[in-house]
């Protein structure tokens, strides 16, 4: 059971109300009442209708497209709640933007992702709730509590209701292994690799397949897409290779014009990801869209309450 209600709030910006929504009707609470508008001047202004003080303040806006926006938006949020006497803030990120910034892998470039971080700390953030991070170091660059949630559980349950006979698993790039083995395991299948050379930041070219996958239906899956570069350039080597049919998974489609663009002209038949971003709808080509509101209201419910969030984490066996 929540506490009170009158201690528990929930606010959204403007990047995703839909979701805030869903969430919020699984809480069985009405969403907070807030004004976020844009000056004539581009500038966001954010007035919170509503009695806050010593509440606990939940603030949900993943920092998708448009990505400055949307951060902005977030800041000052949380700075308006600040100085409203809440008692906790917590920042539900389902989408965490910037997060593939996390390391200096050129010369005078910066951690965009330890920035952002700091800015969320210092706006007065006690603590953030978000999902598949596209590198888990990036919690680390938090001073504050940070809960780590995975759409993983969600998306493994779809694919054990379509009954794939012999599926494959395939990571396409070395970094998304990790993430591939655990959805093998989960799906009793099999394990493969596609190595990848990025010749640009929208194009990629797949160079060879380690493992089997002739003949056999195909799982690609990854933390997220935007260009659709690195899953079409590995389902097509996957094809050339044998692959019976292939779809991918994602959790976050942050998709533009290019990537859906791609993904028609792919050899992949659909793109399973979760609304932790806006949904997108293409006529000529299947996205299916599964909704983490459920998992992200029962997290709220229990950092409200102070319970432990880890069993969110695992898995259901077959």
């Amino acid at each position: 059971m929540l506490r009170a209600q009158s201690e528990l709030k929930i606010f959204s910006g403007t990047a995703h109300k839909v979701l805030a929504h869903r969430i919020a009707e699984h809480l069985g609470m009405p969403l907070g009442d807030a004004t976020v508008d844009t000056f004539p001047d581009g500038e966001t202004m954010v007035k919170i209708n509503e009695n806050i003080r010593g509440r606990d303040v939940f603030f949900i806006q993943p920092t998708c497209p448009p990505t400055n926006q949307n951060l902005m938006e977030l800041l000052i949020m949380v700075d308006a709640a600040r100085r409203a006497s809440a008692a906790r803030i917590t920042a539900v990120i389902p989408f965490f933007g910037y997060a593939r910034q996390d390391r200096k892998d050129q010369p005078r470039v910066p951690i965009t992702a330890k920035l952002v971080a700091n800015l969320l700390t210092a706006a007065g953030v006690n603590r953030v709730l978000t999902m598949d991070l596209h590198a888990q170091q990036v919690a680390g660059f938090f001073d504050i509590p940070v809960d780590h949630l995975f759409a993983a559980p969600v998306i493994i349950q779809y694919l054990r209701n379509k009954g794939l006979e012999n599926p494959v698993v395939v990571s396409p790039d070395v970094g998304g292994l990790k993430m591939a083995s655990a959805y093998s395991q989960a799906l009793d299948a099999g394990l493969a690799i596609v190595a990848k050379r990025r010749t640009s930041p929208t194009d990629v070219e797949a160079t060879s397949v380690i493992g089997d996958v002739a003949g056999r239906p195909v799982i690609l899956v990854d933390d997220l897409t935007e260009t659709a570069g690195t899953l079409t350039a590995a389902a097509k080597i996957l094809k050339a290779n044998g692959a019976r049919e292939i779809m991918a998974c994602v959790s976050h489609a942050v998709l533009g014009e290019i990537g859906i663009q791609r993904l028609k002209n792919s050899e992949i038949t659909e793109l399973v990801c979760t609304n932790s971003v806006p949904e997108n709808h293409c006529a000529d080509f299947k996205i299916t869209t599964l909704c983490v509101a459920p998992l992200l209201a029962e997290a709220i419910r229990r950092v409200s309450d102070e319970e432990s969030v880890s069993s969110l984490f695992q898995i259901p066996r077959l």
